[in-house]
């Protein structure tokens, strides 16, 4: 998992300010805003990039479903995960691990 884009430290969201400063995904992975316990709104949270073959994960897909049923299908922008960082790092690195056979915390 990489970070990508922390919230500037006027708390505006850079992904609003794309004209600014053009954000690029790489290829192959996908953004997410990890919500923790707040309310999931675009200002907070921490900003990561997936790879997109981490997805199809059953724990993964647990935390997509998760975010279904919290925010719906329809949400725009950046995908938001109610879930918090650390946790999501055990889950991707378990993820990778299985995946894989690596680690991300080594």
């Amino acid at each position: 998992m990489m970070s990508w884009k922390r919230k500037t430290s006027s708390g505006e969201s850079p992904f609003r300010g794309a004209e600014k400063e053009k954000v690029v995904v790489p290829r192959g992975h996908v953004p997410m805003l990890l919500a923790g316990g707040d309310d999931g709104g675009d200002h907070h949270g921490e900003r990561v990039l997936v790879p997109m073959r981490l997805l199809s994960d059953p724990s993964v897909a647990a935390l997509l479903d998760m975010a279904a049923q919290r925010y719906g299908y329809g949400q725009t922008g950046v995908l938001r995960v109610p879930c918090d960082a650390g946790h999501f790092r055990q889950v991707l690195d378990g993820a990778m691990h299985r995946r894989c056979g690596i680690s991300s915390s080594a």
